[in-house]
Order: structure tokens, then sequence, then C-alpha cells
């Protein structure tokens, strides 16, 4: 499998859309089983390449150690990302980050409304203020890949 081809066969973002992750929640009772829905999307990060997880690949402003690469697909003209994280919660918001961002355009992602999305699934009133902070320092990175590949 290429590189390109681990890109791809991510399935969030694809697969698993945004609109489903908002669903999930809508059932989910209470934090504690929103916590686990959000690990468990975690789980379905693929594997991230172990030489990709290089300082320049860093994530700053993270609590935890998170890594981030992007691919352009010449062919559509789509952003696709791969993040990993050594902390299973960050895992699982990262998770959402590609729900909502994998595989769009790279001016797709810039009018994404992740901030009403944030909004809607309540998460910055139930995350602790630095993996808060660890979610924007994530965005922005991706918001810089895409507005270079705008360029």
């Amino acid at each position: 499998m290429t590189k390109a081809d681990t890109f791809k066969s991510n399935p969030l973002g694809i697969d698993v859309t945004i609109d489903e992750v908002l669903d999930t929640f809508s059932f989910l009772d209470d934090w504690e089983e929103r916590y686990a829905y959000i690990i468990d999307l975690g789980k379905k990060l693929p594997a991230f390449p172990e030489e990709d997880k290089i300082e320049n690949n860093k994530v700053h402003g993270c609590q935890s150690q998170v890594w981030l690469i992007d691919y352009l697909d010449a062919e559509s003209g789509k952003l696709f990302l791969l993040i990993d994280s050594d902390a299973m919660i960050v895992r699982g918001l990262a998770a959402i980050i590609l729900c909502m961002l994998n595989g769009k355009k790279p001016a797709e992602l810039t009018t994404t409304d992740v901030d009403g999305i944030f909004t809607q699934l309540d998460l910055f009133r139930h995350i602790s203020p630095t993996r808060g902070n660890g979610l924007r320092a994530m965005l922005q990175k991706i918001l810089a890949s895409a507005a270079h590949y705008s360029n």
C-alpha cells in the first residue's frame, strides 16, 4: 500500500461523516457515553507512518504528543489528512476533526463551520482547556495546509 493509499483509505470524513457523529451524540444520554464514543472514533484512525512522527509534523500547543500530515490528491484536488496522538481521548478528538475536514478540497476546508460544529457537540464545555487548545492547534495546522494548497 502506498502512502497515498493510506491517506485515501482513511474512513473518517469519507465513510464516517460529521453528520453521523452529530446524530450519534444526540442519542447518547450522558458525557460518559460520549467520551466512550469519542475514544471508539479514535480507534478508527488508520495507522500513522512511524517515519512521519518527526518534529516537523508535530502539532505544537497540545498537551499530548500529536502528529499531523497531509496529502493533496492531484487528480481530485482533495486534501487528505492523517493524525495520531499518544493519548486515546486526543485520538478521538482528532477523529472528529477528520470527520469534518478529511477528503475535502482546500477551499471547502476554510469555509467549514468548525466552531459551529464544536458548539453543537458541546465539546469545549466538557474537555479541559489544554485539550481545547490542542484541538485549536490541530485546526490551525490543517487550515494552514489548506491555505498553502489553495495558492
